[in-house]
């Protein structure tokens, strides 16, 4: 607590350096709990003089000091909160004496910048974040969605989609949170820039025939030359990431290949086999169906699929480009509709949510590009 010779120094000069020195002394005293009941009660009287301070440094002081005490008087910790924003942010930031009730009214009254400190507060609360989403801007709702902690319901999330959607800053964060609800990521899908999408798919849950299509489209593209995903690199990376986050499915990989996507298939097993990659590599490309089989065997996947699977790349090998208008449309149905012939001779027990999927890209392809139609 405060010395004699502290107090003599303030009384000879009470300038506002001095003050600021000594708020911040007797805030750090105080949060080291060691005073007796009556200096914490002295202390707090002398808090309660000190938020009303003149001198913007005295109060600054207070709150760097104070911001993460939990047995401050809930006065004082509100009247920094209300201050400038200097020194309010700390507490604003830090302080568990503030409850909901006083960061809502804050929200309401406050700057963006004071609503930005409270959006990054840890663990902020359901009803806290709600009334951010209506009552921020931009900005705060990109600090809120980025805030790991934050408890965000559905209904919030739906509300940022609707009014932030748009932005690019608002989109990384919701992408990058580690969680999102099925609902909302789905969403995001049809507003979210395309640099995006491949980390909603690889990061968050969607719905099988929503993730696949999301994929294909961006490897057509990447076929094509028309995203910066083009390369063998990028493409290990996607893999990479969505086996990181349990989205590197079987039905995935299946379906992809089914299409036509050969790299993709590849890219999924030389990641999932317990293989360095240039082994894999090899025997995938140059080891024949008997490479293909070890590779796979090696990444723990269900056996009962892999007689398909061989079909499948029998005819991607048998099935050229034929570089003719609709080409990738006619290699696509020859592709489907072989496999939908074999895989019951085969034996092989497809999920009924794959079948769909494979019919309905068959039923998606113009009716004139049936195999051996040319355009």
């Amino acid at each position: 607590m405060l010395t004699e010779q502290d107090v003599s120094k303030l009384l000879s000069n009470p300038s506002g350096e001095v003050r600021a020195e000594t708020a911040a002394k007797i805030a750090t005293e105080f949060g080291k709990g060691g005073l007796s009941d009556s200096e914490r009660q002295i202390a707090e009287e002398i808090f309660r003089l000190m938020v009303r301070d003149a001198e913007v440094r005295v109060r600054e002081a207070l709150s760097e000091n104070l911001k993460d005490n939990a047995s401050i008087p809930h006065e004082v910790a509100t009247s920094l909160a209300a201050d400038v924003e200097s020194v309010a942010l700390p507490v604003l930031k830090y302080s568990e004496v503030l409850t909901d009730d006083d960061l809502i009214a804050l929200i309401h009254t406050q700057s963006e910048g004071k609503q930005e400190a409270i959006a990054g507060r840890e663990g902020v609360s359901e009803d806290v974040a709600e009334i951010l989403v209506e009552s921020g801007s931009e900005k705060v709702v990109a600090t809120l969605v980025s805030n790991e902690t934050a408890n965000i319901s559905e209904k919030t999330f739906n509300k940022v989609v609707d009014d932030f959607g748009s932005s690019e800053v608002v989109q990384d964060g919701m992408v990058n949170r580690s969680r999102l609800p099925l609902s909302i990521s789905e969403r995001l899908v049809s507003v979210v820039s395309e640099k995006y999408r491949e980390r909603l798919v690889s990061k968050h849950e969607l719905s099988p025939h929503m993730a696949t299509d999301l994929i294909l489209q961006s490897r057509e593209k990447a076929t094509l030359g028309l995203s910066e995903g083009s390369s063998e690199e990028a493409l290990e990376k996607l893999v990479h990431s969505m086996n990181k986050n349990g989205r590197l499915t079987i039905s995935i990989i299946l379906r992809s290949l089914c299409v036509g996507d050969v790299p993709f298939f590849e890219a999924a097993l030389m990641e999932l086999a317990d293989l360095p990659a240039e082994n894999a590599r090899i025997l995938l490309r140059d080891g024949g169906m008997r490479g293909v089989e070890g590779v796979y065997k090696k990444t723990k996947l269900s056996q009962s699929v892999l007689p398909l699977i061989k079909v499948a790349i029998d005819v991607a090998h048998e099935n050229q480009y034929d570089g003719e208008a609709n080409d990738r449309e006619r290699y696509m149905r020859r592709m489907i509709e072989r496999i939908m012939t074999q895989y019951e001779e085969l034996g092989v027990d497809i999920d009924s949510d794959d079948l769909d999927y494979l019919l309905g890209k068959v039923n998606e392809l113009p009716g004139a590009l049936a195999i051996g139609a040319t355009a």
